[in-house]
């Protein structure tokens, strides 16, 4: 269930930039909400989220919902395995 909720990580130029900041971002489920968010990454990816944003993108062709996961200092996601 929760792999349904997190759909995948976003990986752009942006969200690459603010990573070094400690934030990540998340493509989510769009009836999802801020504590789900918290809840699974911090179960997932085994870290502590200190702050979740979401934000709503509505275009005429799609809408979904991004997560910006703010993680506390020290901690990482390796989003790209290696």
């Amino acid at each position: 269930m929760s792999r349904l909720l997190i759909k995948k990580p976003i990986i752009s130029e942006k969200a690459t930039d603010i990573s070094a900041a400690g934030k990540y971002v998340f493509l989510v489920h769009p009836k999802v909400n801020k504590k789900q968010v918290k809840e699974l990454i911090e179960k997932i990816y085994k870290v502590h989220a200190i702050k979740v944003n979401i934000i709503r993108i509505q275009s005429k062709t799609q809408s979904y919902k991004k997560a910006i996961i703010t993680l506390k200092e020290g901690e990482t996601i390796d989003i790209i395995p290696r």
